[in-house]
């Protein structure tokens, strides 16, 4: 006897989507508004305290025939005035931070990994490159920014003091006090970087070297021959100094861990660049006084 057999159309058997699990996801409310929520009151109540317990320095009516001492620019922009005091201010106000930001809009394409993505402290070693590329930063920034300022000059004359003693001379008429033992002058080209260029006896060619056979100027600057001294203090030893201290940086960690990956890297470098741009805007905002001069915090009063 046959039996009926009844077809039916094929099915196409889908499985849907897994839903993310809940701690997996970052909504806006309330993971976002919450967290900005919080930042803005604490933000509003430090601003309302500061203002309460601190006078702003209110000068008079702003005179543009009277520049005040020190001059300012807006604190944000307080790391490129430091940096005009050490290099030339081409270099300083234009270069250097349009070839920072050009860097750190490379980082993404630069590492691409996934891993430890929105995760702080995503790899393994990246809490030790983080405080060592923060101390590292920060300590070599401060003693640059002391050797450029002659500090270590007035330290060594102090010494020489204490320990050396002083004596009367007469100097135009007038009785001074001076060192028995002070800074030698065979090494008056080591008190600041400027004095490279000031301390030495450079031979004249040096410092009119033609490289071009006709004169280009540009916004009022002349290009046709180098200024050796001036090149070397000015752009030549402040350039090799911003990119070999951050090679020996990865170099040191490389050789503390024993291996490097981009990651790694790339937090090491980014660490390193925001700590010398808070510790150049601290310094700038509480360590200069009149005539920029680098001073103590409590020896930097208000512009006159």
């Amino acid at each position: 006897m046959a039996q009926r057999v009844e077809t039916r159309p094929a099915t196409t058997a889908t499985t849907p989507r897994p839903r993310r699990a809940r701690e997996e996801e970052l909504l806006v409310w309330p993971d976002l508004v919450f967290v900005e929520f919080i930042s803005a009151v604490l933000f509003t109540l430090t601003l309302t305290l500061l203002s309460a317990a601190i006078n702003g320095p209110l000068l008079d009516q702003a005179n543009p025939d009277v520049t005040p001492n020190p001059s300012k620019a807006p604190w944000y922009f307080l790391n490129l005035q430091e940096l005009l005091l050490h290099m030339h201010p081409a270099l300083a106000g234009v270069i250097v931070p349009t070839v920072a930001l050009i860097l750190l809009a490379a980082i993404p394409y630069f590492d691409r990994s996934n891993e430890g993505q929105g995760v702080w402290f995503g790899t393994p070693d990246a809490g030790r490159i983080t405080w060592f590329s923060t101390v590292y930063a920060a300590v070599l920034t401060w003693l640059l920014v002391l050797y450029d300022g002659g500090k270590h000059v007035v330290l060594y004359n102090k010494l020489s003091k204490a320990l050396g003693g002083t004596h009367l001379e007469s100097q135009n008429g007038q009785m001074v006090e001076v060192l028995n033992h002070p800074w030698p002058e065979k090494l008056n080209w080591l008190q600041n970087l400027r004095a490279l260029q000031t301390a030495v006896a450079w031979p004249e060619w040096t410092k009119d070297i033609p490289y071009l056979p006709f004169s280009i100027t540009l916004r009022g600057q002349e290009f046709r021959t180098l200024d050796l001294p001036a090149f070397l203090v000015e752009q030549f030893i402040p350039v090799v100094t911003m990119i070999g201290l951050p090679i020996l940086l990865l170099l040191i960690i490389r050789r503390w861990l024993g291996h490097l990956t981009r990651r790694d890297a790339m937090i090491a470098l980014f660490t390193g660049f925001m700590t010398v741009y808070v510790v150049l805007t601290i310094i700038g905002t509480a360590f200069r006084g009149q005539g920029l001069e680098l001073l103590p915090p409590w020896e930097v009063h208000p512009p006159e």
